[in-house]
Formats: C-alpha cells, structure tokens, sequence
C-alpha cells in the first residue's frame, strides 16, 4: 500500500483509461508510405504528415482512449547520426505532438459527447536512436550519465514548447529493455516533476526483460527507488510490457501484477514474426476481442497494440474493454 500512495495520484489519466492506438510506422506503410530510412515514421511525419492524422482519426474511430506520437525515433542523437541538426529533431517533436492533438481535436468536434482522447509523446529507448535494433537487447555502450542526458534532451523540450505550440498530456517511454534504462528515465524525469508518464518493458521471454532482468523483480526495485528517494512521485502514472507476442502476455500479467501497484498497459505487436533474410513478415496475425478479454481478467488496466496491429484490432479492444466494464457492474 505504501508504494501505491506514493506512486498514484488522485487525477492519474490512466485510471479512467482501458484502450490505446495500435501500430503507427506498419499502419503507415499499410497507407503506402516508404518507411525504409533509419528514422521511420520520422520520415512521414516531415514528408507526409497527412498520413500520420490519417492514422491518429483511424485509431480514435476504432475506440482508442489514447493516442501515441509519431515521435518514437525522434532525438537529437538520432538526427545528429544522419547529419541532421538537433532543432530539426526538436521541431518534428513537438510537430508531432500538435498533429495527435489536431486529430483528437477533429475526433472531439465530430463525437461531441465522447470522452477527450489523450495525447502520449511517444518517446524511444537510447536504442531506437542507434538504428540498429539495440532496443531489443539493451547492450549499449554508453555510461548510466549518458542514458539520463540522452532522455533529458528530449524532456526539455517537452517541458517547455515554443509559445504557440501544444504539450502532449503525458509521456509515453515504450520499449524499454533494461531496469538500467529504467531508472535513468526516472532519474531524467525527476528533473521536470510536472511531467507525468508511462514506462513500457520489452521481454524477450515469459519472465526476463530483453536484457536479461527479471521482470517482477526490476518493476519492484524500480517503485522501491522512487519511495525511497522521495522522487517522481506522481509522475510514474503506469507500468507497461508492448512489442511482444501476444501469447506471452498471459505469463508476463503474472510476474507483474503481484509486484505493480500501478495501473498495468499491454500493448503487444500482432504476432507475427518478421524475417530478416527475405524482408518479410511471416506467421499469421492474432485475434485481439477474447485475447484482451482474457487479458482484462488477469489484471491488465488498459490495452493496445504495437506493431502489425491495426484500427481493426483496436476496434476489438473496445468491445472487449466495453464487456469487461458491464461484467464489473454490481446487479440490483
């Protein structure tokens, strides 16, 4: 209990909220854009920003509650690698949080009496910004110092937009691999105590982070630090797993809600495998309505997609968050 005090505050979005977007950079290629280059979806959002709010309205008409950015591969570092300046990678990120805010914007103008959809800066490991998949093992090499400058870069920013321009209303900190990445964020985020965001693991296995941590044991010491450092309270709002099998999410639910007191996201990819030799996705997709049913039971708080998912698995989501939300009510 005392980790759930410290940790939760009385006006945390995720309480109210059970269902995210789905996949952005695949949902783009789906609509025809070329996302071959190293920075991804970055590409469309400079190039082609229409289909980025194109896939923001899908996802919001599909039911979601929450709306990532197309700001995954967006950092200084990033850009820097390509010879591109660091205004240039701070301009597309808060470029993209101004078009989730127009989409949610046009979704509220034309559904008047539905929720306001949030806006979550999607914001990348140290390892998306390598281009070299790093995020799915955490090996770096780099010092603790430089995983905690390397997210400050981006929170300043953040923290403080040019006059005119819109704040995301939380963070979204996705694909993390390691606790050591984990508590520098925390240790970065400390330094803005009004920002407020979502960590998300990846696992490479039912119970171990990608880069080998137990993942119960790294969520517990994780809110062990923060109550006993007295920092980030109320601004770690949730603790997620996405970009991993749907089937594994059973096992993971299991390592996690006895150790999290905080609300708990799943986001997994569809399910299939991407084949590296042939460049191509292999394996056939999931059936997301009775998976995220089931995943509701066992204790996930709010549910979406990662990659290879589409509008139409989040539409799945819905009703099954829908039919959880009936099945809890009390009966007279």
């Amino acid at each position: 209990m005392e980790a759930r005090i410290r940790h939760q505050k009385p006006d945390n979005p995720l309480h109210s909220l059970r269902v995210l977007d789905g996949g952005l950079a695949t949902e783009l290629e789906f609509l025809g854009a070329d996302l071959s280059g190293p920075l991804w979806s970055a590409h469309v959002l400079e190039n082609q920003p229409e289909l980025v709010l194109a896939v923001h309205r899908a996802y919001l008409e599909a039911g979601a509650g929450c709306i990532a950015t197309a700001s995954y591969q967006v950092s200084r570092r990033g850009y820097a690698e390509l010879g591109l300046p660091r205004e240039r990678a701070d301009a597309a990120l808060l470029h993209a949080v101004a078009l989730a805010r127009q989409a949610c914007a046009d979704h509220a103008a034309a559904h008047p009496t539905a929720p306001q959809a949030l806006v979550a800066a999607s914001l990348g490991p140290y390892g998306a910004a390598l281009h070299n998949g790093a995020e799915y093992h955490g090996n770096y090499d780099c010092s603790f110092a430089d995983l905690v400058d390397f997210h400050c870069e981006r929170l300043a920013v953040l923290a403080c937009p040019a006059a005119g321009l819109p704040a995301p209303d939380l963070l979204a900190f996705e694909t993390i691999p390691s606790l050591e990445e984990a508590r520098a964020i925390l240790a970065a985020l400390a330094e803005w105590p009004r920002l407020q965001a979502w960590l998300s693991f990846t696992c490479r296995d039912d119970r171990h982070l990608a880069h080998g941590e137990p993942l119960g044991d790294s969520v517990a010491a994780l809110l062990g630090d923060s109550v006993a450092g007295q920092q980030n309270a109320g601004q770690l709002l949730g603790i997620g797993i996405n970009c991993i099998p749907p089937q594994r999410v059973p096992a993971l639910l299991a390592e996690l809600r006895p150790r999290c007191p905080l609300p708990i996201l799943v986001y997994p990819n569809s399910g299939e495998q991407w084949d590296a030799v042939a460049r191509r996705w292999t394996g056939s997709a999931a059936s997301f309505e009775q998976a995220a049913a089931d995943w509701f039971a066992l204790g996930a708080d709010v549910i979406g997609g990662c990659c290879r998912t589409r509008p139409e698995d989040i539409r799945s989501i819905a009703r099954a968050a829908t039919e959880a939300r009936n099945s809890s009510r009390p009966t007279r």
